[in-house]
């Protein structure tokens, strides 16, 4: 049975990468995926038929993989952070569904969610959101229903594709809706280029998001919920154990 593993390669570079999401590729006979996130695993790549397209190919890269699947080839589709997370998982079934003898399975990664989370600190430490402001495939409308159940039910929320060339103002719609439930001063923060060259952290107030020109495609944003705090210069949502400051002392 021909076989289409559709990777997560986490943020980026092999130390980011799953023990599984290497074999996986050096399985494969061909790797297919996102030109930037091709040349993210380079090294992992030799010998290997490799295709890539250019953003917003993905429907042409899955039938790029599953043709490369009937023709025989273990291939590994691979996708930033993890599969399963706003990856492409879902949409190579999709694509391979009157294929059933094509079996495709998810390799999981670290998505951004996470990994921006250690680069602050530890935010997510209690229920949080995970919510996406490209409204390409979703209705801006319900992405503000989200947000804004979210806020109100008091979630950590960690945002992804926060601003684009197009959507400029995207995140600080989604800013004014949160502060219609928690204050301005939330601890937040962001984390751009995660794992990857010119990584940056930012820690901040809620409403210092707004209007904030450094924020891009590239960045992950983490809003704090009631209980987040800064502790020594990182983010820090307490999960609610029982603690009175004297251990260690």
């Amino acid at each position: 049975m021909s076989k289409i593993y559709v990777v997560g390669i986490g943020p980026g570079g092999r130390e980011y990468m799953t023990p599984q999401a290497v074999r996986a590729i050096g399985d494969s006979d061909a790797v297919v995926g996102y030109t930037v996130y091709v040349k993210l695993i380079e090294e992992l790549t030799d010998g290997k038929e490799v295709v890539s397209t250019a953003m917003r190919g993905e429907v042409e890269r899955a039938g790029i993989a599953l043709d490369l699947a009937l023709g025989g080839k273990t291939v590994s589709f691979v996708s930033s952070g993890d599969a399963g997370v706003y990856g492409m998982a879902g949409l190579m079934r999709e694509v391979a569904e009157d294929h059933p003898e094509i079996e495709v399975v998810t390799v999981p990664g670290i998505t951004a969610a996470m990994s921006g989370a250690a680069v602050l600190g530890a935010p997510l430490i209690h229920d949080f959101a995970v919510i996406s402001l490209s409204d390409l495939l979703t209705p801006w409308d319900l992405i503000e229903k989200r947000i804004e159940a979210a806020a109100e039910a008091d979630f950590v929320i960690c945002i992804y594709n926060p601003k684009s060339h197009k959507r400029r103002d995207h995140l600080d719609r989604a800013v004014d809706l949160i502060m219609k439930h928690r204050s301005a001063d939330t601890p937040s923060g962001y984390v751009k280029n995660i794992g990857r060259e010119g990584q940056e952290r930012k820690i901040l107030r809620l409403s210092e998001l707004r209007e904030n020109d450094d924020i891009d495609m590239f960045t992950t944003v983490i809003v704090g919920n009631s209980q987040t705090r800064v502790i020594n210069g990182e983010l820090v949502t307490p999960r609610g154990y029982r603690y009175d400051g004297e251990a260690g002392k």
